[in-house]
């Protein structure tokens, strides 16, 4: 990943609104094949927000996002037709929510819930099927012995780890996380994240990770952004911004982890 190398997602003056308040303002982003982009901030800063106006969730008031598609072409994710949007969601692009429940379907069978992806993509043969979603859910530490239980009998470790095997099957060249640790607890968050930095590095997926946890990010960032009120106040390389950190707020922001 070179800053010369054709961007793989870019945005632009992305401004957005709730009545009176301001949940993003004039924010500019870019995103390179390969590379982890974190998002950082306290809660109510906009880091969400972004997040879902960068994958065509939510729509700006002002702003472009455009993203590099398998072929070269340039499009515009505010422009797209809502059925090319969620197809794009389906192949090239990934989400995993920091609730599993909002990705998973609960009534499925857990090879089932890797499978559909692989079966919106085109896959037709069940035995292939069945044998990619055992591989997937071996990679990501859960017994393939349970690929036909349901997701509701999982742990909470274990169906954010069901929700990654499920969005990583088809080789998405990005994923949006949005707090993907959130709410486990520490030993568990651990193990997640390091499935996370093997599983990202190996298949070279560029991923924008929102999160609070600034430890989080110095784990699993390249590069970061750090916001306040709907502004970016700094941004760079993770461990450039976070050793040396200039904003007033990022200094906040860094020096509460240290003596917390």
């Amino acid at each position: 990943m070179t800053s010369d190398a054709p961007t793989l997602l870019s945005a632009r003056g992305l401004s957005l609104a709730f009545g009176p308040i301001t949940a993003l303002r004039s924010v500019d982003a870019d995103l390179w094949p390969g590379e982890v982009l974190a998002i950082v901030g306290e809660s109510g800063s906009g880091k969400t927000t972004l997040l879902n106006v960068l994958s065509g969730r939510l729509p700006p008031d002002a702003g472009q996002v455009w993203f590099r598609r398998q072929d070269n072409r340039l499009a515009d994710v505010h422009a797209m037709r809502a059925p090319e949007l969620r197809a794009l969601h389906r192949s090239e692009w990934g989400f995993v929510h920091q609730d599993p429940r909002q990705n998973l379907r609960m009534n499925v069978s857990a090879g089932g819930n890797v499978g559909e992806r692989l079966m919106a993509q085109g896959a037709r043969c069940y035995d292939d099927i069945r044998a990619e979603a055992s591989s997937w859910l071996s990679m990501v530490e859960i017994d393939p012995g349970r690929i036909d239980d349901l997701p509701r009998t999982f742990s909470g470790g274990m169906l954010q780890r069901l929700q990654i095997a499920r969005t990583l099957v088809t080789h998405p060249s990005l994923v949006f996380m949005d707090e993907p640790t959130g709410g486990l607890d520490v030993s568990v968050q651990a193990r997640l994240l390091d499935l996370i930095r093997k599983l990202v590095a190996r298949l070279r997926i560029a991923v924008v990770l929102v999160t609070h946890d600034i430890a989080v990010a110095r784990l699993l960032a390249d590069r970061i952004m750090v916001m306040q009120s709907g502004n970016v106040v700094e941004a760079g390389l993770t461990d450039q911004v976070l050793d040396d950190p200039h904003h007033p707020y990022t200094q906040l922001l860094v020096s509460s982890v240290l003596t917390a």
